[in-house]
């Protein structure tokens, strides 16, 4: 198995490239895009369905126009005939991960005020809540994020989003991203993220 793809690109684009991309979206997102109370949002829908097209049909060989998708029962979407994909966003930046067996990927924004303490003892697990409390605060805040994203990743991968609990399962807390327990059969595979915010992905052990 290969490994998978993985690929980053900005979201705000120049008015030129925002016009091109709408014009590959189908009737329904352009819908969804109309859809948005703010432009800044509007924009960067189109945006990153736009290049996801472009980049899924440089795989599949096909038209990003003609690309048709559905949803499983969760709203996860996915290619009719494959390949596998992963799509996600924060602030300006989308991550799309491409490969040949179930995956999931998430991309966060580091956000310097954020409370995220209470966050961790809402959603994770208290092991994992712990290690974060004893890092210093700016490493705590940068691992926070990272295990966000891994957790968000793995929810993704098995294709159930947020109905998955985030502490049904443990991940390491810095370091080398893995799933400690409740993963069996998946695997965190490193990710380089763009300056200012961490990302994961998760894909079938193979």
């Amino acid at each position: 198995m290969a490994a998978p793809a993985v690929h980053f690109a900005r979201l705000d684009v120049a008015p030129a490239e925002q016009a091109r991309l709408a014009g590959l979206l189908a009737p329904d997102e352009r819908a969804r895009a109309a859809r948005f109370r703010f432009d800044r949002d509007r924009r960067r829908f189109v945006a990153r369905r736009g290049l996801a097209r472009e980049r899924l049909a440089a795989v599949t060989g096909g038209c990003p126009a003609r690309l048709r998708f559905t949803a499983n029962a969760h709203g996860k979407p996915e290619l009719a005939g494959g390949p596998h994909f992963s799509l996600s966003h924060s602030g300006d930046t989308m991550m799309l991960a491409i490969g040949d067996a179930a995956l999931g990927c998430d991309v966060e924004a580091i956000d310097p005020a954020l409370d995220w303490l209470p966050l961790a003892r809402t959603f994770f697990a208290g092991a994992e809540t712990a290690s974060l409390a004893a890092l210093d605060p700016a490493a705590a805040r940068l691992a926070f994020f990272a295990c966000w994203s891994l957790k968000e990743a793995f929810v993704k991968a098995l294709g159930l989003g947020l109905s998955y609990p985030l502490d049904a399962f443990t991940v390491a807390i810095g370091g080398v991203p893995a799933i400690r327990s409740g993963g069996d059969g998946w695997a965190a595979l490193p990710v380089a993220a763009p300056d200012g915010y961490r990302a994961a992905l998760v894909a079938r052990a193979g």
